[in-house]
């Protein structure tokens, strides 16, 4: 089911005959809220050269604007709460927030804000949009996976995505590290972020 942009294919069509809608599309068309909790936003990063340390953050908001009928005006975007970060040691929690990484205290929030989207081909789909660390703002694509659509037992419509992409933290300023006595450092530059994330439709306007 195509949410997104559908890439070119060879068939096309004339102007006076548009393609059909899928009616199971075009029902997705509305706005959903991020349930944060049932969602995740998560990362990866290799430490000391050995091995990972996983975190998430635990407050985050965001919407999806989804159009059914065309695609291309589809939309996301999140906002997470850098003091939320969570790998499970507090002492390192505080580290990341602290200026040597987040500066959670100057910049409460990571933001993303998507500005393109695009089928890659069955359910796999990549957004593309302006991540903001600090004060630093750069394009991220997300590769994504679209899971579904279901009505829950308390009668929300929701759409699940889940995806992951990787950057290099020392694009966005975020520098800190310290030199092994063996070779390399502490903490890796490339970052991997994954995203899990269900929405819920908001209710039609009352006429």
């Amino acid at each position: 089911m195509a949410l997104f942009n559908r890439k070119p294919t060879a068939t096309t069509t004339t102007a006076t005959e548009p393609p059909a809608v899928d009616p199971a599309l075009a029902a997705l068309t509305g706005t959903y809220t991020v349930d944060p909790a049932h969602s995740s936003i998560g990362f990866t990063v290799r430490h000391a050269m050995v091995t990972n340390v996983r975190g998430s953050f635990g407050e985050h908001e965001g919407t999806l604007v989804l159009d059914g009928t065309d695609p291309a005006n589809s939309s996301a975007s999140i906002d997470v709460r850098i003091a939320s970060v969570d790998t499970g040691i507090a002492d390192r929690d505080g580290h990341l927030a602290s200026g040597d990484f987040f500066d959670a205290e100057k910049f409460p929030l990571m933001t993303f804000r998507s500005t393109q989207a695009e089928q890659l081909g069955g359910e796999a789909y990549r957004i593309t949009g302006d991540l903001t660390i600090k004060d630093v703002t750069r394009p991220l694509s997300i590769d994504l996976e679209f899971n579904g659509s279901a009505t829950d037992v308390y009668g929300n419509e929701r759409v699940g995505f889940e995806g992951s992409a990787e950057i290099l933290r020392s694009d966005w300023g975020l520098t800190w590290n310290a030199a092994l006595e063996t070779g390399g450092v502490m903490v890796s530059d490339k970052v991997k972020l994954t995203f899990d994330i269900s929405a819920i439709k908001a209710a039609a306007p009352q006429a």
